[in-house]
C-alpha cells in the first residue's frame, strides 16, 4: 500500500515563488523605515508645525506598510508553498523557528505603523466655526 503525499496547487507555487521575490527586498525596506523614523524624530525636536510633522509620519507610515508587506511574504515563505491551501500547514509552519521569527517581526511592525498612525500623526485641524457646514447641527 503507497501513501502519497498531496502535490501542492499551481496557484499556491506561483504565490509562493512571487512572496519570495517580494521578500527578497525587506532589509533595504527596513532600513528605509529606520531612516524615516530617524528623520521623524528630528523634526519633532526641531518643528512646531504640525504640517511638517505630519508630512515625516506619514512618509515614516508609508515605510513601515511596505516593510511589512515584505515580513509578511517572508513570513509565508516560511511557513512553505504548502501553507498557501492548508491551514494545518500553517500552523505548522508557524511553530517552526523560522516561522515563529518571522511571526514575531510581523506583529513588531504592525505594532509600531499603529503606534506611528495613533500618536505621531497629527490630525487635521479645522479652522474655527468650519466644522458644521456640512449643514447639520449637533
Amino acid at each position: 500500500m503507497a501513501f502519497f503525499r498531496p502535490r501542492v496547487s499551481r496557484e499556491a507555487e506561483v504565490r509562493y515563488h512571487a512572496d519570495q521575490e517580494v521578500g527578497k527586498s525587506f532589509p533595504e525596506l527596513l532600513r528605509k523605515a529606520v531612516a524615516a523614523e530617524a528623520a521623524l524624530r528630528e523634526v519633532q525636536v526641531t518643528t512646531t508645525s504640525s504640517a511638517e510633522r505630519r508630512a515625516a509620519a506619514l512618509v515614516l507610515d508609508r515605510a513601515l506598510t511596505e516593510a511589512l508587506r515584505a515580513a509578511e511574504a517572508n513570513q509565508r515563505v516560511a511557513y512553505g508553498p504548502g501553507a498557501y491551501d492548508d491551514r494545518i500547514r500553517r500552523r505548522k509552519g508557524r511553530a517552526t523557528p523560522e516561522g515563529a521569527r518571522w511571526t514575531t517581526e510581523v506583529e513588531r511592525l504592525r505594532t509600531l505603523r499603529e503606534r506611528n498612525r495613533l500618536v505621531n500623526i497629527p490630525r487635521d485641524v479645522l479652522p474655527v466655526g468650519t466644522a458644521n457646514r456640512a449643514g447639520t447641527t449637533p
